[in-house]
């Protein structure tokens, strides 16, 4: 860790007092930003597409849950796809995946009493998701899109075409991409029966998303990802070593 100022109270205190005008500053912005990205327009969601769950076969209006408003995390996991340079593997999820399903598991009864519904959805067979779920104790609805369009539509999984032509369509612009899944949120509507479609995020676009990214970003090391991305510590959570 670099060598740090070390003053008194008085020049913390003016240090602090100083940054703190730029922390309001950067609120006021993001209350702006949040704003806007509100008044983004929708899209009607006009195709039909089933996932399988705890419940059977079920509809994108079936995973509303009976509530207004649905966001769905995208989580990479295609066992069929799974290989030594994957993130997921024919059993489990991406792990960074898996760090970020771990950081809204616990809010989802708060959010459910804000009329939202959280889920997460991959191509992986459900019994798949069903059996990992169990292992981390997780209480969101976790569904499978295998046999949909879903996750191709929303782009965040790629055909082998795509992949072969070196770039696909992610994060909405092509760019080359390792895998054939890839991470995202996506926001859905439901109102006067019809759904919309009211937002996507991709890579960076989740780190808002992350609680534990926030607590580090608190702290003098900050993440400590200067010299490493997230893909090099990060571990599944019961895969840490001791």
């Amino acid at each position: 860790m670099a060598t740090h100022a070390i003053v008194t109270h008085e020049k913390w205190l003016a240090a602090r007092k100083k940054h703190l005008a730029k922390e309001k500053e950067f609120t006021r912005l993001r209350e702006q930003l949040s704003k806007e990205r509100r008044e983004l327009p929708w899209e009607l969601v006009d195709k039909e597409y089933l996932f399988e769950g705890e419940n059977g076969r079920e509809t994108l209006a079936d995973l509303f849950e009976g509530r207004g408003q649905l966001v769905i995390y995208h989580a990479m996991f295609n066992p069929e796809t799974a290989g030594e340079h994957t993130t997921y593997t024919k059993d489990a999820p991406c792990f960074v995946c898996s760090f970020w399903m771990d950081n809204f598991n616990g809010v989802t009864v708060h959010l459910n009493h804000r009329d939202i519904t959280m889920a997460a959805v991959s191509l992986a067979p459900y019994a798949k998701l069903a059996a990992y779920k169990k292992r981390m104790g997780w209480s969101f609805p976790w569904v499978s899109s295998g046999g949909s369009d879903f996750n191709f539509d929303y782009r965040v999984s790629f055909t082998p075409d795509e992949l072969s032509t070196g770039k696909v369509d992610y994060n909405y612009r092509m760019d080359p991409f390792p895998m054939s899944e890839a991470p995202g949120i996506s926001v859905f509507l439901k109102q006067d029966g019809q759904i919309y479609h009211t937002y996507s995020a991709y890579a960076r676009g989740l780190d808002m998303l992350n609680v534990a990214y926030h607590y580090t970003d608190l702290v003098p090391k900050g993440r400590d990802e200067d010299e490493v991305s997230a893909g090099e510590w990060v571990h599944r959570r019961d895969e840490y070593p001791d």
